[in-house]
């Protein structure tokens, strides 16, 4: 499934057979609580059942695209009234501190999506 949130909250949808839904998230940070400055902000998430998990893929990340993944999930958690199950990295190149921040945070990082544990 993909839902599409605007700025308007307008909403677009469409299941998959797994009964798993991938929403992208595209909104606008108004008040620049992620970046600093007003923004857009883009996050995948996965929703299956009852469970809530945001994800990003990335072709490589740095220990700075952590925090800022940290960053624009807690803008959508805050937004949404809702905390998210996991937080998911998905990148083929993950530098080492980058791997090391991202387990302070709480947040999985895999190098492939078949890596990724049961959602």
């Amino acid at each position: 499934m993909r839902i599409f949130l605007d700025s308007a909250g307008r909403i677009e949808s469409k299941k998959n057979r797994s009964n798993i839904e991938v929403i992208e998230v595209n909104e606008y940070d108004g008040q620049g609580e992620v970046y600093g400055l007003p923004d857009q902000i883009e996050l995948d998430v996965i929703l299956k059942d009852d469970r809530l998990l945001i994800c990003e893929l990335k072709s490589s990340i740095s220990k700075g695209g952590i925090y800022c993944f940290e960053r624009k999930a807690r803008f959508c958690e805050q937004r949404h009234g809702r905390k998210a199950d996991r937080l998911i990295v998905i990148s083929p190149i993950i530098e080492k501190s980058a791997e090391e921040f991202a387990g302070y945070l709480g947040i999985e990082t895999y190098s492939d999506s078949s890596e990724v544990e049961e959602i």
